[in-house]
């Protein structure tokens, strides 16, 4: 059975950094499609951060440059690195997974993903 639990969440100031994980069981993470997604009240899951199953790597704009997405394949995680953060960039954030290989320009998509976790909420004060 797929579950993907997240961690890492917490509130921090402008500025500041966080590191996100998600630990994945009932599979191996490096042969599925994974993603951070985030959804802030009254708005839509965004896509933020994946990585394919041939290790390519797709960001939104909004967090280019800001954000790293890493797999750590020994213990099974997935991690997202924020820096820089800001407070638009508080909403709770998702792990998805999916063992389709995703089309790169089509990671950041919701709807590519059949496997959720329950998230971890991001608050950043000004």
């Amino acid at each position: 059975q797929v579950q993907l639990e997240e961690s890492g969440g917490g509130s921090v100031q402008t500025g500041g950094s966080l590191r996100l994980s998600c630990a994945a069981s009932g599979f191996t993470a490096s042969t599925y499609s994974m993603g951070w997604f985030r959804q802030a009240p009254g708005k839509e899951r965004e896509g933020v951060a994946a990585i394919g199953r041939d290790g390519s790597t797709s960001y939104a704009g909004s967090v280019q440059g800001r954000f790293t997405i890493s797999q750590d394949n020994a213990k099974n995680t997935l991690f997202l690195l924020m820096n820089s953060l800001k407070p638009e960039d508080t909403a709770m954030y998702y792990c998805a997974a999916t063992r389709i290989e995703v089309f790169r320009l089509l990671l950041l998509l919701a709807d590519q993903y059949d496997n959720w976790g329950r998230g971890t909420q991001v608050t950043v004060s000004s």
